[in-house]
Formats: C-alpha cells, structure tokens, sequence
C-alpha cells in the first residue's frame, strides 16, 4: 500500500479500523443502501488521506471523520445527477445484507436528516448536545431544538404504530 503525502499507511490502517464502523453507520443513515454507503465511506477515508488536519486525540479524529462522512453524504444529494436520474434507469437492488437496526433505529433513519443525525449521535454514539454542535459547527440550542423536535416526531411515529 503506497502512503498518504501527509499520514503513514499504518496510521491511515490503525484509523480506519478504529473508526469503520461508526463512518459505516452514519453514511447508511443518508444512503440507505449499502453500495452507495461503502462509495461514501470510501471517499469519507480518501478525503482523511488527502487531509492536513492533526488531530489532537482520537474523538477529535473520529468526530472529524463523522463530519466529513454526514457532509459528503449531503453534497452527494445535492449533486445534479442524483436528482435527475430517472426510475428506469436504476438497476433493480439485489440481495443485501441490511444493517442490524431495531425498529428505534429504522424510525430515526426516516426522520429528517437535520433530526436524524443529531438524534443517533447522541443516542447510538453517546455525544453531548455541546459535542453535536462542535461536530454540526451548529449553535447548541439549535442540537436540543433538533433533538426535541426529533424525539417528538418519532413519539407520534411510534403512537400511530400503537392504533
């Protein structure tokens, strides 16, 4: 494996077999298929290996990995192609192996990505509201709103499920 210009590849290695995981989880929350989840976490580690960026400890590592993975998953809808493609040129799904989600996990996934993201970082990954903010670069009121509307909305979801 040839090394990054700016990291080692042992230190590229021991990064991405700290961090895979949680980079899989939070690219599948916008992507909702594996696939285009892998793309994402492929190019969340490209962009680690172009990066400059010297981390001071290993949760400033993995909340700069969360940031980059949530924002190349938001340009990634952004993009002209994936808003003009249309149903008959997408190849039918085959087999894949979903994530391993209870039924929580599936509600949060459908909710808005604003509340979805603040909601399973503070819930599946044990951030503070004051940590979502830093990673987000969003004011910590604004975490708490996302996390009561967010919790609101799958109170409502879970009671229409009840009916």
């Amino acid at each position: 494996m040839k090394s990054s210009l700016f990291r080692t590849s042992e230190e590229l290695i021991r990064i991405y077999n700290r961090h895979a995981d949680t980079v899989y989880r939070v690219c599948f929350m916008f992507m909702k298929n594996a696939p285009d989840t892998e793309d994402m976490v492929q190019n969340t580690f490209i962009r680690l290996m172009k990066d400059r960026t010297v981390f001071q400890n290993e949760e400033h590592e993995k909340a700069w990995l969360i940031r980059t993975a949530s924002n190349l998953c938001k340009d990634y809808f952004r993009h002209w192609w994936s808003r003009t493609v249309s149903i008959n040129q997408v190849p039918e799904a085959g087999y894949e192996q979903p994530l391993a989600a209870d039924s929580i996990l599936k509600k949060v996934m459908e909710l808005p990505s604003k509340y979805k993201t603040a909601i399973y970082l503070y819930y599946y990954e044990g951030y503070s509201t004051v940590e979502i903010a830093e990673i987000l670069k969003k004011d910590p009121s604004t975490i708490r709103g996302y996390l009561h509307n967010g919790r609101k909305l799958l109170r409502m979801e879970m009671e229409g499920e009840d009916e």
